[in-house]
């Protein structure tokens, strides 16, 4: 299987495991009161194992594509912990993972997984998330990694909604990162359409989405909630 294989598959089990749902016309109220019609929790594939087996496998060949050996694979906590441990088992590598801060408690670390050191010293490492959104919390944790000495020029996902927001967000880091994911939106959007998960009038709909997020309700008769 090719990279666009795995796609295909991972896509459909993500709409038939509903980690990946699309819904225009009911939208999903989003923690931030916002309507959206689209809703996106990848922890519903760890349901099934071969699944988790095609995201390792479609991972590893982003590497091969990318020219990238990592010595260490660092997951986001907590929903890209999974996906991070299954890829650094296949390549045989050494697994991290990082929190969204550091503990308030203890020996107050940010990430686990290295040692007595509390550093990579040096060496490259892979950042594993789930969904990249705006990018905020991917980066937080490539900026970890780094401040932990740590080499990061990959940032890898599942699932990206393609905002503006990321690709801006990662254009800036210093050193340098690039973002890479196995789906997104307008691929998933394809397939979608294509297997009668939704129809032309709901493409249509989704398509305008993703310009325009955060007035997408408004302009469908969708008002924000305030908290």
């Amino acid at each position: 299987m090719n990279l666009q294989d795995y796609a295909g598959a991972i896509a459909s089990e993500a709409l038939k495991l509903g980690a990946i749902r699309l819904s225009p016309q009911k939208p999903f109220k989003w923690a931030s009161g916002y309507y959206m019609p689209i809703y996106n929790d990848n922890r519903s594939l760890l349901a099934d194992w071969k699944t988790r087996r095609m995201i390792s496998e479609a991972f590893s060949l982003m590497l091969e594509d990318a020219g990238f050996e990592p010595e260490n694979i660092a997951g986001t906590a907590t929903a890209g912990i999974a996906h991070a441990t299954t890829l650094a088992d296949r390549l045989h590598k050494a697994m991290s993972y990082v929190r969204s801060s550091s503990k308030d408690h203890g020996l107050g670390q940010q990430i686990e997984g290295l040692g007595l050191s509390g550093s990579y010293n040096g060496c490259k490492v892979l950042v594993i998330e789930d969904l990249i959104s705006t990018g905020l919390s991917s980066i937080n944790a490539v900026k970890a990694v780094v401040a932990a000495l740590g080499v990061c020029p990959y940032c890898f996902g599942i699932f990206s909604y393609g905002l503006d927001a990321s690709r801006q967000a990662f254009s800036e880091l210093d050193p340098k990162c690039e973002m890479r994911t196995i789906l997104d939106y307008d691929f998933v959007l394809s397939l979608a359409l294509e297997s009668g998960y939704i129809n032309q009038s709901e493409h249509g709909m989704l398509s305008c989405w993703r310009s325009d997020p955060f007035g997408w309700g408004h302009a469908h008769g969708f008002e924000r909630e305030e908290k």
